[in-house]
């Protein structure tokens, strides 16, 4: 069965000085998270504001939810997103934020508003309290709770977990896992991310991105079969690193990330096969598409 795709970005190009994004075409599934992962600088941030209409200066197309000719204003209602910063202005107040999504978009629930402020433990129940007086993570909290009391089908979040303690982001992955149970199969969830360690548990689609460009793929369920976390003894290291798609070593052994079809290579080497995560696979990847040098 071919995978539907909620958005579908073809030949997306920006360019700036001494950089460009240029994505051939990128579908994102579904009724699925998926996770855009990259250091900084990558390109992610640039292809999300793409994506949510924030950035217009670009070439390429767009297609939303399968429709050829998609309403503009009818994807702005479908669409919720969240960024780093100040999304909201630094003089609006909570109630101010309440009243104003409530002029934007129609399906803006304002009691469910309240419930997520109080939830979230934004601003201790003042509602007069500004933006500019609130911590990047309740900041980022407050635009989850104005975006989640929509009735939207896609959350494009930017860095979401960038600003929040851990204990916040262990909610963020709940919030995540409710949203798409919530729309049996209907809602979909595409977050940007450099460290997708405390998010991998609510990832089911991957997309690695470095220098503009996304250089791999794919369920993660997949990749974690495409790819094996190889450890070994000193004596075969060198041997190893040749074939590695990833090494790192030390007095005692090293370890990598290979290709599952090339640990052939490796027979006869005294070595022990694991199952890598997302996390190791992600930075094989970005250590072997990145412009940084590691010796």
């Amino acid at each position: 069965m071919e995978m539907q795709s909620a958005i579908i970005a073809t030949n997306i190009k920006k360019k700036y000085k001494g950089f460009t994004l240029d994505i051939p075409q990128c579908r994102i599934p579904k009724g699925f998270a998926t996770a855009l992962i990259g250091e900084n600088g990558a390109g992610k941030s640039t292809f999300l504001n793409i994506l949510a209409g924030i950035r217009l200066d670009f070439k390429g197309d767009i297609r939303y939810f399968d429709e050829q000719e998609p309403d503009v204003e009818k994807v702005k209602e479908r669409l919720g997103y969240t960024g780093p910063g100040c999304y909201f202005l630094p003089n609006w107040n909570i109630t101010q934020v309440k009243e104003i999504s409530g002029l934007l978009f129609d399906t803006f629930d304002a009691k469910r508003y309240e419930q997520l402020c109080g939830e979230l433990g934004i601003g201790d129940g003042d509602g007069l309290k500004k933006v500019s007086g609130l911590s990047d993570g309740n900041r980022m909290k407050l635009t989850l709770a104005a975006v989640l009391s929509r009735e939207t089908e896609c959350l494009l979040m930017d860095e979401p977990a960038s600003p929040l303690d851990p204990l916040m982001r262990d909610k963020l992955c709940e919030i995540i896992r409710d949203y798409l149970a919530a729309g049996q199969g209907e809602h979909t969830v595409f977050f940007s991310t450099h460290n997708i360690s405390d998010m991998e548990n609510v990832t089911d689609y991957c997309m690695i991105m470095e220098n503009g460009s996304i250089v791999e793929e794919g369920f993660v369920e997949d990749l974690k079969e495409k790819y094996v976390l190889v450890k070994g003894e000193r004596k075969d290291a060198e041997a190893a690193k040749k074939v590695l798609y990833s090494f790192s070593g030390n007095s005692y052994g090293f370890e990598g990330i290979c290709l599952a079809e090339n640990l052939d290579k490796l027979a006869g080497m005294d070595i022990s096969v694991e199952r890598p995560s997302l996390s190791q696979i992600s930075v094989a990847v970005m250590k072997a598409n990145t412009k940084l040098y590691f010796g």
